[in-house]
């Protein structure tokens, strides 16, 4: 019993020694308890919704209040054209189009079926789902009190139309294929956890083996030495990637209907950024260990932030907020634009600037924080 009391002490000392690791140990329960509490909820609302109201009048400004106090539908955008509502769709700004034609209010005066247009990003299953269910509540309800009316006023007929003819059209996933949606994602989330966790063992595995003596007395600048740690990772990223979609497309049916160059071409710019931050895991922790942690530390939030599981307009503000720091976030809406909507890199600029702005800061703080001495 003494020799275990002597063990358990001078653990229990090393334990208090190594601060970073015992708060990591007792802060990411914590995170990932607050995550998912309050982050992860399928209940989809507030999609960002464009309108192209054709018939400007009061029937059709009903319809979009009744769509809009649902809470299932934030207006954000307007319509002068049907060309504006595909950019706005295809670019991501909105996930869910409601198209009113000129006729809509004339049809219900006259005891006609009125449509109704509601296009759907189905490339997010999850949130197309509950736009479809919505709409076509809605569009019930809608019925039913102007059928009840009509009863009421005597001036039903032998037969009845359904007053509002809500028709779903479902884009880029018609058929709600699941793997469509999560395949090109675990792409990223893979190439997030490699990257990050093969650089993030890079500086830290040179002290602990004390190898990094021989690289600060050389006239290596401390940038060189960073980008040394991320370019031969590089060319493993791009066998990575190019083994996923070659997986999806055999084995999944993944559509590829944008520019392949173009995938290729900004998924380097999402492995930099990757590789990048793991550079800058790898100048803070001071044991592997500690690389780690700080690794799963983020590579949990990103995959539960960014989008890749849950849909990111069910989140609370600040979860939501959270997720644009995160490179998977900015990767995902990429890869699955050029996948699966086939759009150029003039909707997907955004995404571009703000991966090499993560970039350049996450290197910057990188240099800072390395010091060419012991």
């Amino acid at each position: 019993m003494e020799r275990l009391k002597a063990v358990l002490i001078k653990e229990f000392i090393q334990m208090g020694r190594d601060r970073v690791t015992f708060a990591m140990m007792v802060m990411l329960p914590v995170v990932q308890l607050l995550v998912f509490g309050f982050a992860i909820n399928t209940d989809v609302k507030h999609l960002p919704t464009v309108i192209f109201d054709q018939s400007l009048q009061q029937e059709g400004r009903d319809f979009v209040s009744a769509l809009t106090a649902s809470e299932y539908y934030d207006i954000k955008y307007i319509a002068g054209n049907f060309n504006e509502v595909n950019e706005t769709i295809d670019s991501g700004k909105a996930k869910v189009g409601i198209v009113i034609p000129p006729d809509f209010s004339q049809n219900l005066k006259h005891g006609r079926s009125a449509a109704v247009q509601v296009i759907v990003d189905a490339s997010d299953s999850m949130s197309a789902s509950s736009a479809i269910n919505t709409a076509q509540i809605v569009g019930l309800n809608k019925s039913q009190e102007i059928l009840l009316r009509r009863s009421q006023g005597g001036s039903a007929g032998s037969k009845v139309d359904i007053p509002y003819d809500v028709r779903i059209r479902p884009w880029y996933n018609p058929d709600f294929i699941t793997a469509y949606y999560m395949v090109p994602g675990i792409m990223g989330v893979v190439l997030t956890m490699t990257m990050v966790m093969i650089t993030s063992m890079a500086i830290v595995r040179e002290r602990e083996r004390g190898t990094l003596e021989q690289l600060i007395v050389t006239p290596l600048k401390v940038y060189e030495l960073m980008l040394g740690k991320i370019i031969p990772y590089i060319f493993v990223g791009y066998v990575q990637a190019t083994l996923a979609l070659i997986v999806g497309i055999l084995v999944f049916d993944l559509p590829m209907r944008g520019s392949i160059g173009l995938l290729y071409g900004l998924t380097t710019i999402f492995i930099i950024a990757s590789l990048s931050l793991g550079v800058l895991i790898s100048n803070l922790a001071k044991t592997q260990m500690q690389a780690m942690q700080m690794s799963f530390f983020i590579f949990m939030p990103s995959v539960l932030l960014s989008g890749f599981m849950f849909p990111r307009a069910a989140m609370p503000d600040i979860f939501y907020a959270m997720g644009y720091v995160l490179p998977l976030t900015f990767y995902l809406e990429i890869v699955r634009g050029i996948i699966l909507k086939g759009i150029g890199i003039q909707y997907l600029m955004s995404q571009l600037f703000a991966l090499t702005v993560f970039i350049i800061a996450v290197l910057m703080a990188s240099i800072m924080k390395f010091q060419k001495k012991l």
